[in-house]
């Protein structure tokens, strides 16, 4: 594990760490420090800062290094600092910035609300593009792909006025064909998963005051009912509370979770950090801009009603230590503290125990680049800055910066740890936020073929058709699923459309494929179901036949908005379903 960066070069530090819901009046212990070191005490709220001089240093070097460059005086200029022997550490670039500098001391939390009521804008615009245009979704050119949609409407208007026949049946081959591909997958994954996976190596102790310190970002957004929880949940990690950095990121206009922190006594490891108002509301746009505040070495992303396992954190480094350097990222497991609650999050927790334990496992040990989860994954700072952070625009951000580390040459490696959520288990909620992932999905495989050929030097001819499997052939499959289902009235002994078209005998193989498919799916979701420790959810896997028709209802949603409002965050509401298990 690489060694704590110096003191003065982790970012705000616990006595001021925090970015204010409204600036904190100065505190006697500032002014003691100031007198102590016969320095100038300078309030930046009260006498505001020289924009120019934030501009010529980087508002974000402002925030992140702790040092504001407040205004000219005497031939020099003033930088405000609440930690010693920090204006000494960056003399020579100060000097070279700024000519004659002189050192004063200020209050950190308000020299950082100085900063955001001085270039709030400049720092939403950060956060936004921080990302390389190349490689973003922001460029997006929705006249153009509305142009796209509209041909690609005519084209099969026309087909099936003239030659139903012929589109039905290259539909239904092109079904086929993904059908048959996700079969093999999740079969494969499945064989897999009942196989003994190798054990982890075993920890190794880190002395306490080497480990490293480990920002936990969590975006919150209107969330009234779940923050008393989230709290709560946060102090049961057992991590040393002087390496812990918890940053509370709020949007600067959001006054119900505002008023609900405000009301709270936080500890001094926590930030609370605003996100200024820009041109989009987004979790990506949030998470750049939190980006700078974050102290630690390691960063984890929680979302709002998280619970993780006690231990997770302790797992988190010991795994980072031992590991390669080019595994910039660990992704945990999800489950549900809310898995009985109805139906619909019986089949969402059968749903998540194939992919966590199943699926994702299996893709990695097969060489597949994957697409992260949102929450309860941990990266190396340095490579998360190297790659240009997350896509503020990309609503399956997560699902962007797995195959982009990818591309950049960094690999992903799963945690043995789970974090426990909320199911989101009422219908249209749940439709609205799988069409925000298959929307996602849909932009992300976009983006990466913008340059096909590009994506294949950068990730190989496997991982290259393993981007196509999972993104193109995952939002195919739920688009065409009622070609599939099409393949009942074999089942049932009616009439098919395609009987007068192919051999019987090709008709009777579609069906057999179809019927595979099926049995594949239950059975990776009754493995999983095992591995998560759940097994009596597994007699409902077969009721997931008529779960995942909800997700092709999601998919032309998310295919509409892709057109219409491809930006678009449809969030979903936190704190609705009370666990049913102990969390």
């Amino acid at each position: 594990m690489a060694a704590l960066p110096p003191a003065g070069e982790r970012g705000p530090g616990p006595e001021a760490a925090r970015i204010a819901l409204a600036p904190p009046p100065i505190r006697p212990l500032t002014a003691a420090q100031a007198r102590a070191r016969g320095l100038d005490l300078i309030d930046p709220i009260a006498l505001p800062p020289d924009r120019q001089l934030i501009d010529r240093l980087g508002a974000h070097d402002c925030l992140r290094l702790g040092l504001l460059p407040w205004r000219r005086q005497g031939g020099a200029t003033v930088i405000l600092t609440a930690r010693s022997g920090l204006v000494a550490r960056h003399m020579t670039r100060l000097v070279a910035t700024f000519g004659p500098v002189r050192m004063a001391w200020a209050d950190e939390a308000r020299s950082q609300s100085a900063v955001l009521a001085a270039v709030g804008p400049a720092l939403a615009a950060r956060a936004e593009t921080r990302v390389a245009a190349a490689d973003s979704c922001r460029d997006w050119d929705q006249r153009r792909i509305l142009g796209w949609a509209a041909a690609l409407a005519a084209a099969v208007l026309s087909l099936a006025l003239t030659a139903p026949a012929v589109l039905l049946l290259v539909l239904l081959t092109g079904t086929a064909g993904v059908l048959a591909l996700n079969t093999i997958m999740k079969g494969a994954a499945a064989v897999l998963a009942l196989r003994a996976r190798p054990a982890p190596p075993a920890p190794v102790p880190i002395a306490a005051d080497r480990l490293p310190i480990v920002s936990l970002l969590v975006p919150l957004y209107h969330e009234r009912e779940i923050a008393a929880h989230l709290l709560t949940r946060l102090a049961r990690l057992d991590y040393p509370r002087d390496r812990l950095d918890i940053c509370l990121i709020l949007e600067d206009d959001d006054t119900t979770t505002r008023a609900t922190i405000a009301a709270t006594a936080l500890p001094d490891w926590y930030q609370v950090i605003l996100v200024p108002r820009g041109t989009l509301r987004t979790k990506p746009r949030a998470l750049n801009h939190a980006l700078d505040f974050a102290r630690g070495t390691i960063l984890g992303i929680y979302d709002a009603e998280d619970a993780p396992a006690p231990d997770q954190l302790q797992k988190v480094v010991a795994h980072f230590a031992t590991t390669a350097p080019d595994v910039a990222c660990l992704q945990g497991a999800l489950d549900y503290y809310n898995s009985t609650s109805n139906w619909l999050a019986r089949c969402f927790t059968l749903e998540y125990a194939s992919w966590f334990r199943v699926v994702l496992p299996s893709l990695l040990r097969m060489g597949f680049a994957i697409p992260l989860g949102g929450t309860t994954l941990f990266l190396r700072r340095d490579a998360i800055v190297e790659v240009g952070g997350w896509d503020a625009h990309n609503v399956t951000e997560d699902a962007d910066l797995g195959i982009r580390l990818a591309r950049h040459g960094y690999r992903t490696e799963l945690i043995d740890t789970v974090t426990e959520e909320e199911a989101n288990a009422r219908v249209w909620p749940w439709i609205k936020q799988r069409s925000r992932w298959l929307k996602g999905y849909g932009v992300t495989w976009a983006v990466h073929m913008r340059n096909p050929a590009r994506l294949w030097r950068d990730l190989g001819a496997w991982r290259f058709f393993g981007v196509q499997m999972l993104f193109l052939g995952t939002l195919s499959q739920f688009v065409l699923a009622p070609l599939l289902w099409s393949f009942w009235l074999i089942a049932v002994g009616l009439p098919h459309p395609l009987t007068a078209l192919v051999p019987h005998g090709w008709i009777l193989g579609l069906g057999a494929m179809f019927a595979l498919s099926e049995v594949v799916g239950i059975a990776a979701a009754m493995i999983g179901a095992r591995c998560a420790g759940k097994p009596r959810l597994a007699l409902w896997a077969p009721t997931l036949q008529l779960y995942f028709p909800l997700a092709t209802i999601a998919a032309y949603k998310g295919l509409s908005e892709i057109i219409t409002r491809p930006f678009f965050w449809d969030k979903t509401l936190h704190g609705v379903f009370v666990p049913t298990t102990p969390v």
